[in-house]
């Protein structure tokens, strides 16, 4: 593993054979912004490909202090500095919800830069059902402190049966979430871009692969959101999962790993 920073990002490469002629994967993690989202992916992704892991700014082992008035495209501008630090070439992006609205602005202001996109419930325009959702985290946020928002989150990111089965990893996470927690102020910032991310009308101009990947029974992100991504982009293919919730890259991981390494080598994708 190499580890790098740039401009107060912090990121790390990953292979698990030669580099020379592999084409390098980056991984955006959602609104918590560790890398150590993609352990999952990691084993898979790392037998083909080199993988870019970053902790966002505003998280983990990243700057902390953001850039005020904070918009996904300075997530985007982020992106596009590892990319750059690392040679330039263009590379595959991969973002769950908050990284592939970052991969998606990427893709509209630096589309050199990407070879393909998947986009793993996202979102190109504010939904209510979104909304909804992480006005009660911020008034969990607000009114009753980081401990309660860390406890109630697995109820956003998991189906409810996966939650009872897996209570004790569960508690574990939570003491860990909790001490790295990137803190009231850059929560706030970082709910309030994505709900003012609206990039609809711009939807043709993404003219890469994308895979869009959701599942069906999300709790966050309703799955019609990437149902009308992959409608209105002109080069996508859509690939729904019955069941995970809006962290299946992590409840359901060898079906997801599937598809996203089938999509990032262009073979076709598992039935």
């Amino acid at each position: 593993m190499e580890t790098g920073r740039v401009d107060g990002v912090h990121f790390e490469v990953h292979s698990a054979g030669p580099d020379d002629g592999r084409d390098v994967v980056l991984l955006s993690a959602g609104l918590g912004g560790s890398g150590a989202f993609f352990a999952p992916q990691m084993e898979a992704l790392t037998a083909r490909f080199r993988v870019v892991l970053y902790d966002h700014r505003g998280t983990g082992r990243s700057d902390r202090v953001l850039p005020s008035p904070y918009a996904v495209s300075d997530m985007a501008r982020d992106i596009a500095a590892i990319i750059d630090a690392l040679g330039g070439e263009a590379v595959h992006v991969v973002g769950h919800a908050a990284g592939g609205l970052a991969a998606l602005q990427l893709a509209l202001d630096r589309p050199w830069q990407v070879l393909s996109l998947a986009v793993v419930n996202g979102w190109s325009r504010p939904d209510p059902h979104i909304a909804r959702c992480f006005r009660t985290r911020i008034g969990l946020l607000n009114d009753s402190g980081p401990e309660a928002y860390v406890h109630a989150q697995p109820l956003f990111l998991y189906p409810a049966d996966w939650i009872s089965e897996n209570a004790a990893r569960l508690a574990d996470e939570e003491v860990h979430h909790l001490a790295g927690f990137q803190g009231r102020d850059t929560m706030l910032a970082r709910i309030n871009a994505l709900l003012a991310f609206d990039i609809d009308d711009r939807l043709g101009g993404v003219a890469c692969p994308v895979l869009i990947s959701a599942s069906a029974d999300d709790m966050l992100v309703p799955s019609l959101c990437s149902r009308r991504m992959a409608d209105r982009l002109p080069n996508a293919v859509l690939e729904v999962a019955p069941w995970g919730g809006h962290a299946f890259t992590a409840t359901v991981p060898d079906a997801f790993n599937a598809t996203l390494v089938a999509f990032l080598s262009g073979e076709p994708l598992p039935c």
